[in-house]
Formats: C-alpha cells, sequence, structure tokens
C-alpha cells in the first residue's frame, strides 16, 4: 500500500504506530531520525517485515527440527525460539554493517550467504522428511530390514568358526557311533539267518556257527554301547553349547531390534536412500533448498537491493555531531582540570606563604629565648645548632 505524501509541515506531528516502531527496530533503524524521513519509513518497514519473516520462519523450521529429536513439547518450542532469536540477532547485525556510506558491502553479504547455505541446507532435510513423510516411512522399514539381514550376517560370522569346529567334531562322533552301529546290525542279521536257516549254513536253530555269530553280535553290541556310553555326553555337550550359541544371537538380535526405530538420522539416511535412485524427489529437495536459501538471504537482500535515501545522511550526520560533542566533551573536561588545578595550587601556594609569615615572628622569639639559655648555660655553639635543627629548623617533603 503506498504511503500518502505527507505536507513538510505536518512531518512534525507525524506519530508512529507501535507496528511500525516493530519494523523500524526489526530493521535496526533509529526511531528518531527514521520518523523524520517521509520516504525511507516505508523502505524500512519493507526491510522490517522481511527480517520478521525470516525470523517467523526460522523459529518454526527450528521447532519442527528439535520436535524430531526432542520428545519434550516444552524443550523443543523453547529450543526452537532460541534458535529463531539467533537468527534474528545475527540478520539485525548484518544489516547494521550496510548503509550508504559502508563501501564494505559484500562481507556481510558473502557470510550471510554461506550461513544461509549451511542453515538453507541443514533444514532442507526436516521440511523434505515432513512433505514425503509416508515414503521416507516405507523407505525406513526396508531398511531396517536390510539392517536385520546385515546384523544376522555379521553375528553368523561371529561365532562361524566356533560352530564349524562343534559341527565337525559332532559329525566325526555321529560317524563313528553310525559306523559301529552298522557293524552291531550287521552281526545282529547274519545271527538272525543263521538262526532261522535263511542264511549262513542253512541249518535251523542255535549251532555252532549260530553261537559263533551271536558271540560275536553280542560283543559289537557292548563295544557300541560302551562307544555310545563314552562319546553321548560330548555330543550333548556340543549340542548345549550349540544351543547357547543360537540363543545368544537370538537375544543380540533382539537387543538390536530394540535400537532400531524411525528417528531424525535414520530417517535422514532413508531419505538419502530414496534421492540416490528417484530424480523427481532429487529436484524438489534441491528446489526447496534454493527457496530457503533465498527466505534466509532475504533480509540482506532487500537491504542492499533498496536505494538509499536522506536516513542515510542523517545517520551520518548525526554520528558526526556526536563524535564532535564527545570531542569538545573531552576537551572541555581537560581544561576543568588543568583550570581547577591551577587555581588550586594558586590557593595552597597562598595558604602556605602566610603560614610561613606567621610562623616567621614565633619562631624569631623562639631563637632570642633559647639564644639567652645558651648564653646564661655557656653551652657549646655545636650543641646549640643542633637544638635548633631538631626543633626549628624545617625538613622537605617527600
Amino acid at each position: 500500500m503506498s504511503q500518502p505524501i505527507t505536507p513538510m509541515y505536518e512531518r512534525e506531528t507525524y506519530a508512529p504506530t507501535q507496528t511500525d516502531e516493530l519494523f523500524w527496530w526489526l530493521a535496526t533503524a533509529e526511531k528518531e531520525l527514521i520518523k523524520d524521513c517521509v520516504v525511507d519509513r516505508n523502505r524500512y518497514r519493507i526491510v522490517g517485515m522481511s527480517v520478521l519473516a525470516t525470523w517467523i520462519f526460522a523459529t518454526l523450521a527450528w521447532t519442527y527440527f528439535f520436535s524430531t529429536v526432542i520428545d519434550n513439547v516444552f524443550l523443543y518450542v523453547g529450543s526452537g525460539i532460541f534458535m529463531g532469536f539467533v537468527i534474528l540477532s545475527i540478520d539485525r547485525a548484518l544489516i547494521k554493517g550496510i548503509n550508504q556510506f559502508n563501501k564494505r558491502k559484500f562481507p556481510p553479504l558473502l557470510f550471510r550467504g554461506l550461513l544461509a547455505l549451511t542453515i538453507g541446507t541443514f533444514m532442507a532435510q526436516p521440511a523434505i522428511l515432513y512433505m514425503f513423510d509416508k515414503e521416507i516411512k516405507m523407505q525406513v522399514s526396508l531398511d531396517n530390514e536390510k539392517r536385520k539381514l546385515t546384523k544376522r550376517t555379521e553375528l553368523d560370522l561371529l561365532y562361524k568358526n566356533r560352530k564349524d569346529e562343534l559341527l565337525k567334531e559332532k559329525a566325526t562322533l555321529q560317524k563313528a557311533l553310525s559306523t559301529k552301529y552298522a557293524e552291531v546290525n550287521n552281526a545282529r542279521e547274519k545271527f538272525i539267518a543263521e538262526t532261522d536257516g535263511s542264511g549262513g549254513s542253512g541249518k535251523v536253530g542255535i549251532q555252532d556257527i549260530a553261537i559263533a555269530k551271536r558271540n560275536e553280535y553280542q560283543k559289537l553290541d557292548d563295544d557300541y554301547k560302551t562307544l555310545q556310553t563314552q562319546q553321548q555326553p560330548r555330543i550333548e555337550a556340543i549340542d548345549e553349547e550349540l544351543k547357547t550359541m543360537e540363543e545368544a544371537i537370538k537375544k543380540q538380535e533382539t537387543d538390536f531390534l530394540a535400537y532400531l526405530n524411525t528417528g531424525f538420522l535414520t530417517r535422514i539416511e532413508a531419505m538419502n536412500n530414496l534421492l540416490k535412485d528417484n530424480s523427481a524427489l532429487q529436484f524438489r529437495y534441491y528446489l526447496i533448498l534454493i527457496i530457503l536459501m533465498l527466505i534466509e538471504l532475504m533480509p540482506v537482500i532487500a537491504k542492499t537491493l533498496l536505494p538509499v535515501g536522506v536516513y542515510d545522511e542523517k545517520v551520518k550526520q548525526r554520528e558526526a555531531l556526536e563524535k564532535q560533542m564527545a570531542e569538545e566533551s573531552v576537551d572541555y573536561e581537560r581544561e576543568m582540570k588543568r583550570l581547577y588545578n591551577k587555581l588550586s595550587m594558586q590557593q595552597d601556594t597562598e595558604t602556605m606563604e602566610e603560614f610561613f609569615r606567621m610562623q616567621k615572628d614565633e619562631q624569631k622569639n623562639k631563637l632570642n629565648h633559647w639564644g639567652k639559655d645558651w648564653k646564661r648555660n655557656d653551652e657549646n655553639v655545636q650543641g646549640f645548632w643542633e637544638k635548633i635543627k631538631q626543633q626549628m629548623i624545617g625538613k622537605p617533603e617527600n
């Protein structure tokens, strides 16, 4: 909305609103100077509104970010407000350094650009997380499944050598038992075939050959039972150790599952995985990044692009005036101190002269009195002089 032209004779009666004062404060304009600059009033309102917009955006963005990593609503809201205030302070400091007479306009803009790039890059990530929440949650689920498989593989590799040793030992023991059992089973079949006449000598009943085969079968069966008695505890121990390993693996898997989450870093990683294979998302990500950078740069860009007016000249003149007044105040203070010291010295000199005039007659009378005593007592000159020096002669001040 355009501002009506204010006649010169009405400018002294202009009273800014609280909104105007807020915008001017945000734009770092001095109220006492800007209220008389009709054209610059609106310019600094625009700069103030851009600072306000950046301040609000930064507060909301940081609040959302902290809400992804902090559960306490008071804590993340307070943190977001604090970070928004930090951004506001930086904006006002940089804007204050940009004026008509400051030739170093590029360093503040460069610094703000680097700061905006850093903040924009960081804050674009929560924005993407918010906008593509469903897709990222799906990617997080896939990534967590991959993490489970990776963890299982790592655990299997961790216990692989020991598990292979135990399985190999168990296979060896079972093979020995199986071999011995096969021998026992073969002997038993031969014994049965001999007794029923289906094999061997062909005679039915317990004959000498059948007895011999029975004895051989019983001996092999005893040997098998002895071997089984010896090796079965070791096989059971191996099974128990393998079972313990499997339980340990399952426990570590359960503990690992407890750490799987959908937190900020996990979602950031999922977003990066989506960006790798999704060109449409890449385009929108960088577009949002550029928009955020422009929002962060908006106050400095506005202050740099808007033309300068009378306000800057007033600021320069006011600073020159205040500097001159400060120098004159120092000169005045210096001259007053010199005059004070001069008059004080003059007064002290007169006081000291009067003091010594008063002491002159007193000392003369005292000297005459001591001289009469000296003549009366017939003392030597040296002793009389020492007395005079101690009691009448003054000592210089250190």
